[in-house]
C-alpha cells in the first residue's frame, strides 16, 4: 500500500479516537456547570457562551504559529504536541471544582491542542494533489464520526457514572491515540525543515493570500459560524423542550451524534465529487440545499421532527468544508500548506469564537430556540459569497 494511504488511514483512526475523547464530555458542559452550582438560567447561558468562546480565542491566536512551526519542524510533531496537551487538558476538566477553573482549562485547550488542524495539514502536505479532495473528505469524516460517537457514549456515561467520569475516560482514550500516531505515522521529510533563505525565496515566488484564497477563507469563516452557532446550546434546547434535565444528556448525545454522523457521511460521499466536478459549483449547490432545509428548523415543534431535519442540513453542510480546504491546498505549494492550514485554523477559530457570543446574546435576550434563526442568515451570506466567487475570473489550481 502506498505510504500516503497508510498515513491517511492511520490518521483517520486516530482522529476518530481524538474527537471521541473531546465528545465524551464537552457537549454536556451546560449540565456540568449546573452540577458545580451555576443554577441561574441567565448565568448558565452566559457561561455556556464563555466556555465555547474561550478556546476559540486562544486557538485563533496560536493556529498560525503552530502552522508555521509545522512547516519548519514537521506535522507529526504538531499532532503529537496537540494530542499530549489534550490528554492533560481533558483530564483536568474532570478535576475542576468551579466554573472559572473550567474556563482556564478551555482556554488552555485552544492554546495547546488543535488536533484537527495538525492532522489536516499533515494530510494536505503528504497526499498527491489529484487525490486531495478524496483524502480531505475522508479525513473530515473521521472528525465527525468521533463527534457523533463520542457524545452518544458520553451521554450514557454521564447518566450512569457522572460527568467527571466522561472527562477521565476521554483523557485515557486520547492517550491511546497519541501512541498510535507516535508509532504508526510516517512523514515525508522533503516537505519540512527548509532553511530561512529557502523559505524567503519561496515567499518571493508565491504569495499565500491570493484573492482566490481570501475568498475561500471568507467562505470557511461563515461556514464555521453556521455550523457552530447552535451547537453549544443544544443541551439547553433539549432541557427546555423536555422541561427537565432527566434524560437530557442522552438526547443531547443523540442530536450531536446524528449531526456528526451526517457530516461524516458527507465527507465520505459528497466531498468525493470534488475530484470529478467543478468544486465551486458543487459547494454552491450544497449550500443552497442546506439553506432551504435550515428554514424549517425553527418551525419544527417536536424534537423527533427537529432531529432528522437537523441531520439532513448537516449532511449537505458537511460536504462543503473538505471541498474548500482541498481547493485552497491545491492552490498552495506543499511546503506552505502547514502555514495555510494554520491561517485556516485562525479563520475557523474566529468563526467558532463569534458564534457562541451571538448565540449567548440571542439566548439571553430572546430564547434558545431563536438561535436557529441565525443559521439561514449565515448560510445566505455564504451563498452570496459563493455566487460572487463563481462569477469571478480567478484562476484555479496551479500547474
Amino acid at each position: 500500500m502506498e505510504q500516503w494511504k497508510v498515513n491517511l488511514y492511520t490518521l483517520w483512526v486516530t482522529q476518530i479516537i481524538s474527537l471521541m475523547s473531546f465528545g465524551l464530555g464537552l457537549p454536556f458542559i451546560p449540565f456540568y456547570i449546573q452540577e458545580m452550582g451555576v443554577t441561574d438560567p441567565s448565568q448558565i447561558k452566559l457561561f455556556t457562551g464563555i466556555l465555547s468562546t474561550a478556546p476559540a480565542v486562544t486557538m485563533a491566536i496560536m493556529s498560525p504559529i503552530w502552522g508555521r512551526l509545522s512547516d519548519k519542524w514537521g506535522r507529526k510533531l504538531m499532532i503529537l504536541r496537540a494530542m499530549l496537551a489534550a490528554v492533560l487538558v481533558i483530564g483536568g476538566m474532570g478535576l475542576v471544582r468551579n466554573v472559572w477553573q473550567l474556563v482556564i482549562l478551555r482556554s488552555s485547550q485552544g492554546l495547546f491542542t488543535g488536533t484537527i488542524t495538525a492532522a489536516t495539514a499533515f494530510v494536505a502536505a503528504n497526499t498527491p494533489k489529484e487525490r486531495l479532495s478524496y483524502a480531505l473528505g475522508f479525513m473530515s469524516s473521521s472528525s465527525f464520526i468521533g463527534f457523533s460517537v463520542g457524545p452518544v457514549i458520553g451521554g450514557i456515561c454521564a447518566e450512569y457514572f457522572g460527568y467527571r467520569f466522561s472527562f477521565f475516560a476521554g483523557s485515557g482514550l486520547m492517550l491511546i491515540g497519541f501512541f498510535l500516531v507516535l508509532f504508526m505515522l510516517s512523514e515525508d521529510k522533503s516537505t519540512i525543515g527548509k532553511q530561512k533563505e529557502e523559505l524567503k525565496a519561496c515567499d518571493d515566488e508565491f504569495k499565500l493570500f491570493t484573492p482566490l484564497i481570501l475568498y475561500l477563507l471568507l467562505v470557511l469563516f461563515f461556514h464555521r459560524v453556521t455550523r457552530s452557532v447552535f451547537s453549544p446550546y443544544i443541551p439547553l434546547f433539549v432541557q427546555t423542550s423536555l422541561e427537565s434535565t432527566e434524560g437530557a444528556a442522552k438526547l443531547t448525545g443523540v442530536i450531536n451524534g446524528v449531526a456528526g454522523l451526517a457530516t461524516a457521511l458527507a465527507g465520505l460521499t459528497l466531498s468525493r465529487l470534488g475530484d470529478r466536478l467543478n468544486k465551486l459549483k458543487l459547494a454552491t449547490t450544497l449550500i443552497l440545499i442546506s439553506f432551504l432545509i435550515s428554514l424549517t428548523l425553527k418551525i419544527a415543534n417536536s424534537l423527533y421532527i427537529f432531529i432528522p431535519l437537523y441531520g439532513m442540513m448537516f449532511f449537505f453542510l458537511g460536504g462543503i468544508e473538505p471541498i474548500i480546504t482541498s481547493t485552497t491546498a491545491e492552490n498552495t505549494p506543499s511546503d506552505r500548506r502547514g502555514e495555510l492550514f494554520g491561517f485556516q485554523g485562525l479563520v475557523g477559530s474566529l468563526g467558532w469564537m463569534i458564534s457562541p457570543m451571538l448565540g449567548a446574546y440571542v439566548s439571553v435576550n430572546y430564547s434558545t430556540r431563536n438561535i436557529l434563526l441565525l443559521i439561514p442568515v449565515f448560510i445566505a451570506i455564504n451563498l452570496f459569497v459563493l455566487f460572487k466567487l463563481n462569477r469571478s475570473k480567478l484562476e484555479f489550481v496551479k500547474e
